[in-house]
């Protein structure tokens, strides 16, 4: 057994099969109307420090309209230019953080992720060429941060938390404090996701 979390060798078959999945939900009493979902893509980005896999984050403005001030993955709206929704992942990343798109080596993609924001969300999963030259784009990214897989993992870093919504109480999975930022909600959902998914 090696130190720390690794990718699995078969892991763009265990993509390819979760992205056949029935869409996730952000929290699993979440009933949306789906002829108002809008097409996302998110890049959950993939880069290895010191020999070990870690995860990089955003942390948006507090002047945005969506998720203003939350920690997400580098992503956004679907656009008709992109093609698909690969390259949606690749854009919005460029745009936001400045990780070149020739720079990611795409592995696959998640099931798609319904958010009470009325994005259909599909993770790209993608290793990034490290260390990576960043340009932050300020008017939407506050900051952007690596978290250690291993870290993501331990069950004693997260829990599952109470959180009102639309006059109900729902459980929602929050992570604790890692270098002053708190990872939650949706972000948190498809992390955990992704773990299961590698270590299954």
């Amino acid at each position: 057994m090696s130190e720390h979390l690794s990718l699995p060798h078969d892991i763009g078959d265990r993509l390819k099969a979760h992205a056949q999945q029935s869409t996730l939900k952000d929290g699993a009493w979440l009933h949306l109307d789906s002829t108002r979902l809008h097409p996302a893509a998110v890049l959950v980005p993939l880069v290895c420090e010191k020999g070990q896999w870690h995860l990089l984050f955003t942390r948006r403005t507090d002047s945005l309209a969506d998720h203003s001030g939350q920690v997400s993955f580098p992503g956004g709206a679907w656009e008709e230019l992109d093609g698909d929704l690969e390259q949606t992942a690749l854009r919005e990343t460029w745009e936001e953080v400045g990780i070149d798109p020739a720079s990611v080596a795409v592995l696959g993609k998640m099931a798609r992720f319904d958010m009470v924001s009325y994005f259909q969300v599909t993770p790209v999963v993608g290793v990034v060429a490290w260390p990576s030259e960043m340009s932050i784009n300020t008017s939407e990214v506050a900051r952007a941060f690596t978290v250690p897989l291993d870290w993501l993992a331990d069950s004693r870093n997260y829990e599952v938390r109470p959180r009102q919504f639309d006059g109900q109480t729902f459980s929602i999975p929050y992570y604790n404090d890692y270098d002053g930022e708190i990872i939650w909600g949706a972000t948190a959902q498809i992390t955990q996701e992704f773990l299961r998914l590698i270590r299954n």
